[in-house]
């Protein structure tokens, strides 16, 4: 099973009523990138200025892009049943998850690795846990955050230095990462 590496660009916050304007992905097994998926998406209502200014994503750009619907199929076969990987991971799957089902009663039920809830884990003493933070932090330049196969690439140089670590804790199997990242932290005072 491998990896699928992902980030979206949306319209706001909430999966229930804002859409994808973006949504990146990288197929990746353990060391090396295998295929790549990346598009534009028509949300079919206006892109608000603040998101714009934000990720550069205008109007313009996603009038002709395909609707969500149009790319659901294309998307399923590139992410079979491989386990997917991102930054704040709960908010990627969630999003993707109920907008795939609002178009096609189809429910993913990939399993999910969250590369904030490693850096949690891995990286205590980090203040923060965010992409732009973690980036500095290992030395990654992400020259255009918030741009969706950005995000993902950048995902992918952290994945893969995170897995180094795990590896170093003994922890290399799948099931072991996913156990690793869901379990509760203990904070000593």
């Amino acid at each position: 099973m491998n990896y699928v590496i992902l980030d979206i660009e949306t319209t706001w916050l909430s999966k229930y009523k804002h859409k994808i304007t973006e949504i990146a992905a990288i197929k990746f097994d353990w060391n090396k990138i295998l295929w790549e998926f990346q598009t534009l998406v028509n949300p079919e209502r206006n892109i608000p200025t603040e998101i714009t200014k934000l990720t550069w994503i205008t109007n313009e750009m996603v009038a002709t892009a395909p609707l969500f619907s149009e790319i659901i199929q294309n998307f399923l076969d590139f992410l079979q049943d491989d386990i997917i990987v991102a930054h704040n991971a709960s908010f990627d799957y969630w999003f993707i998850s109920e907008n795939i089902y609002t178009n096609t009663w189809i429910w993913i039920e990939n399993q999910c690795i969250c590369t904030r809830k490693l850096a949690n884990r891995l990286l205590p003493n980090l203040p923060k846990k965010n992409l732009w933070t973690i980036c500095n932090y290992m030395w990654f330049t992400n020259e255009r955050a918030h741009r969706a196969m950005w995000d993902t690439k950048v995902t992918v140089q952290i994945f893969q230095q995170l897995l180094g670590l795990l590896e170093k804790k003994w922890i290399k199997d799948q099931s072991e990462i996913i156990n690793f990242q869901n379990t509760k932290i203990e904070y000593c005072l």
